[in-house]
């Protein structure tokens, strides 16, 4: 079966999928969630799009508690999970886009939206691949059940409570990665650093950077009663030397201090430009309180120019998954303290209640505390095992590439089944543009992939 030739005759049904789904703002909306849309109405409306696409296929449907919800396939008592996810992270400042975020528009063979990469344009390449399987007729010995997701980007609670419900697939995959394979990912701890004293009088009035911990934040605010002479000159000098863009604007008796970064995803911090660490970098020859001080050298000391936490002794690495990563996602200065909420990624083997413990005690003589908010341990599976080898093989039938798996910073659905792995859909030499502006899925990679997933899909459901 030339799975290539099919789903290149259905390209133009591919793309028009979706761009409807890109045009769903599906980001997390805490205020607006209810019973009916626990994510807010962006996350549901997408999940109720896939799950109508499937029924309209005459497929098994069933909706989660509006959290997740499947589309199956097949005959058999083996159940292969496909799991995506259709919730995005927020697009960020609009005007650092040079095209419409929520729109779909495609450009020199790139389709350029929020969501493009991660994880819409996989998802619907795997769709895709169900729907060529059904229209040729091809019968599969066991089920086959893609597992949609509406709030991987912030915590894994819809597949939390997915299987808590519902079967957990024998073996599967997650189209959320990178190509070739992905069957080592690190452990993520969400670790929050709180100041010990709250500020007394203070010429820090507050202090505001990033939205979520698995981003870079790209803008970074500082409001301030009052600064020494010569401040703005001093700004503007440190905007130039660092190559960065922000503003220094007097409102009164107060000032508010303004620096843009660059939005990465937190598994690749170092792709990034943290606007909140460059603020802090400034604001270190300005403030002279205390609490203040303290803020902004930690921030300095922990973060600037590492991203591997070596000033706590965090750092470490190893041969399958490579070094452990710190991303300061949320930082916040106000008259209750100082919060800083790190994504920390760490490696397969790392030793984590042993270098918890010895963070906490280095930190006895800084202005900070450390607690461990959540964690999720990394995930493995063997590079021999007949999953990883099967789904290799029909990757390098249409790729030609005979490079090894991979390992990844970056927590997908995988992690969450007893038998899982990442297969996708990013391909080796491209950039990984999620979380970023611009982000883009190049059309004809899209296409591959799906005829990838479909001989996949086939391969592992008719042995």
């Amino acid at each position: 079966m030339d799975w290539l030739k099919i789903a290149q005759a259905r390209e133009q049904e591919l793309i028009a999928e979706l761009q409807q789904l890109l045009q769903i703002e599906s980001v997390l909306d805490e205020e607006q969630a209810t019973a009916e849309m626990p994510f807010g109405p962006g996350p549901k409306a997408a999940l109720d799009f896939m799950l109508e696409q499937g029924a309209a296929r005459g497929m098994v449907t069933k909706n989660v508690d509006h959290m997740a919800g499947h589309i199956e396939m097949g005959q058999g008592e083996d159940l292969i999970g496909v799991l995506c996810h259709v919730d995005v992270v927020p697009a960020g400042n609009p005007a650092t886009w040079t095209y419409p975020p929520f729109e779909g528009r495609i450009v020199d063979g790139k389709l350029y939206a929020r969501g493009a990469i991660d994880d819409k344009g996989p998802t619907m390449a795997a769709w895709l691949a169900m729907k060529m399987i059904q229209d040729e007729g091809i019968e599969l010995n066991k089920r086959v059940r893609m597992i949609i997701g509406s709030d991987e980007e912030s915590g894994f609670r819809c597949v939390d409570r997915y299987f808590e419900k519902e079967e957990m697939p024998t073996i599967g995959f997650a189209p959320d990665a990178d190509f070739p394979l992905i069957n080592a990912e690190k452990g993520i701890a969400h670790l929050v650093f709180a100041s010990k004293e709250k500020p007394v009088a203070n010429e820090l009035v507050s202090f505001k950077a990033g939205k979520r911990t698995n981003m870079v934040p790209d803008e970074a605010i500082a409001t301030l009663k009052y600064v020494g002479l010569n401040a703005s000159e001093n700004f503007h000098t440190f905007l130039k030397e660092n190559d960065v863009q922000g503003s220094f604007i007097e409102q009164g008796d107060t000032i508010i201090i303004t620096v843009k970064g660059k939005s990465a995803h937190a598994m690749e911090p170092e792709k990034g430009r943290n606007a909140a660490v460059m603020l802090a970098k400034f604001l270190q020859n300005v403030v002279t309180t205390a609490e203040a001080k303290a803020f902004v050298d930690f921030i300095v000391n922990v973060f600037d120019n590492d991203h591997y936490g070596t000033f706590l002794q965090l750092n470490f690495e190893d041969d399958m998954s490579g070094p452990t990563t710190l991303n300061p996602g949320i930082v916040s200065f106000t008259e209750n303290g100082a919060v800083i909420e790190v994504s920390m990624r760490y490696s397969v083997t790392y030793p984590f209640e042993e270098k918890m413990t010895s963070a906490q005690s280095l930190l006895q003589n800084e202005a900070f505390t450390l607690d461990v908010a959540g964690n999720s341990s990394p995930h493995y599976v063997s590079e021999d095992d007949e999953l990883v080898q099967t789904l290799m093989n029909v990757y390098q039938k249409y790729s030609g590439d005979f490079r090894k798996p991979l390992s990844t910073g970056g927590g997908t659905y995988a992690r969450v089944m007893k038998k899982g792995v990442a297969f996708g859909m990013l391909f080796p030499g491209e950039p990984d543009v999620a979380h970023q502006a611009d982000e883009f899925v190049v059309v004809e990679n899209l296409v591959k992939a799906a005829a990838i997933y479909a001989e996949a899909i086939v391969k592992l459901a008719t042995k």
